[in-house]
This record gives structure tokens, C-alpha cells and sequence, in this order.
């Protein structure tokens, strides 16, 4: 068996935020789901049951919770911030895929949502 891929991820994280544009918006807050999915090589992990050969889930909860804690005008920021502490903190994921959504933004719209998705490569894994 050859593993080709392997990601690890977290789905729709829902937290409470502030960000906006619209300085209410920093002051109130709002809901907000990010959902980040990382490729990570997961062989070792698949014959040693042991967490220290993976990417520990909890703590890229914790570092996206972080990131989410600071305010921004524009989700692009944080999106791209998330992505900046993911990159740093495991330097072995090689790509992300992330999307982080606003619900309901004060847009004058009848949605679910709006926001961003960033796909990216890690430079330094694929150089």
C-alpha cells in the first residue's frame, strides 16, 4: 500500500468573532465557520497509533481559535493570517485548503453567509 495524500482537517468551526468592516460589527461581533482542511503525511501515524506522529488535532483547533480571537476589518485578513500560523506552527503540511464564512452579514442580503477561500502551498515543503 502506497499512501499518495493524506489531510487532516476541521469542519465548520463555529465561533463567536469581530470582525467587519462596520465598526459595530467589531464591537458586537458575530457568528462566524471556518473549515480547514491540511495535507499532511499520516503514514507513520497509520501503523503507530501514536499522536506524536501526526498533527494533533486539538492544537489546530487551538491556533485557529487564536487567530479567530483577533479582530480584523477584512475576513482575507484572518483567512490569511489562520493560514500564515498553520504553515508556521507545522511546517510539514505541505497544502490548505481553508474557508471561513461570515453568517449573516450585514449586507442587505437574504443568505446563509459570505466569505473567502484560500487554497494554498506551503513554499517551504515545495521548493
Amino acid at each position: 500500500m502506497q499512501l499518495t495524500d493524506s489531510i487532516i482537517y476541521i469542519d465548520r468551526l463555529r465561533l463567536y468573532a469581530f470582525h467587519g468592516v462596520m465598526p459595530q460589527e467589531r464591537r458586537v461581533g458575530g457568528w462566524f465557520v471556518i473549515s480547514v482542511r491540511v495535507h499532511y503525511n499520516i503514514a507513520r501515524a497509520m501503523t503507530s497509533d501514536d499522536v506524536d506522529d501526526t498533527l494533533n488535532y486539538a492544537q489546530l483547533c487551538q491556533l485557529i481559535e487564536a487567530e479567530m480571537a483577533k479582530p480584523s476589518k477584512l475576513l482575507e485578513h484572518v483567512a490569511g493570517r489562520v493560514a500564515n500560523a498553520i504553515f508556521a506552527q507545522f511546517p510539514s503540511v505541505t497544502e490548505l485548503e481553508l474557508s471561513l464564512t461570515k453568517e449573516n452579514p450585514p449586507m442587505g442580503a437574504n443568505c446563509e453567509g459570505a466569505g473567502v477561500e484560500l487554497h494554498l502551498i506551503n513554499d517551504k515543503t515545495n521548493a
